[in-house]
């Protein structure tokens, strides 16, 4: 009896002590440490819990919400899917400016900006207007299709007629995912 008693007392203890957080310290000379109890503040969490954030909205993205609110009902485009393409364009940054040249919000480039009479890329309100306008007009070109207007928004329109899908391109397959990822974040 004493045996079964010291074995469970035993296994108690290793497996309480299995769920103890580990914690590691790479030193000066590379030399990698490992404890579960911290002696220092060198020590960091090895814990792959992910911590909640509280996410705040940006003074950007309050600023673009009301404007976003009209011109989705003027133009009948959902306000979700007009939240999700800024984000993903320009993560609600007004002065963003790509590698390709595209500004603001949505991304503009210059020669679409003129085409739909933005005259001040980087205007909240010129931009939205304009990118809510090219949105409208690509989901119209594919009949309400969200994906392939999405994707002609990054890809262009040729190029989704072309494939009449997502084309087989990894920037804009990841685009589409992500905007249909804050598309339904910003649903809610």
């Amino acid at each position: 009896m004493k045996i079964v008693l010291m074995s469970l007392i035993l296994l108690t203890l290793t497996l309480g002590s299995a769920k103890a957080e580990m914690y590691k310290y790479v030193d000066e000379d590379g030399n990698i440490h490992f404890t579960n109890v911290p002696t220092n503040l060198k020590y960091k969490s090895m814990s792959k819990a992910k911590k909640k954030v509280k996410t705040r909205k940006s003074t950007h993205q309050k600023r673009c919400e009301p404007i976003v609110e009209v011109l989705s009902k003027k133009y009948s485009v959902d306000p979700a899917l007009i939240m999700a393409v800024i984000k993903a364009e320009s993560d609600f940054n007004p002065n963003a400016v790509s590698k390709k040249g595209a500004r603001g919000l949505m991304q503009l480039i210059p020669s679409t900006a003129k085409s739909l009479n933005v005259d001040d890329s980087f205007d909240i309100q010129d931009n939205i207007e304009g990118g809510v306008k090219y949105l409208k007009y690509l989901l119209d070109l594919f009949d309400d299709d969200l994906i392939r207007a999405v994707a002609a928004y990054n890809a262009g329109e040729n190029a989704v007629k072309k494939y009449n899908n997502i084309p087989p391109y990894p920037e804009t397959q990841n685009y589409v995912r992500k905007v249909l990822t804050y598309y339904k974040s910003f649903s809610k």
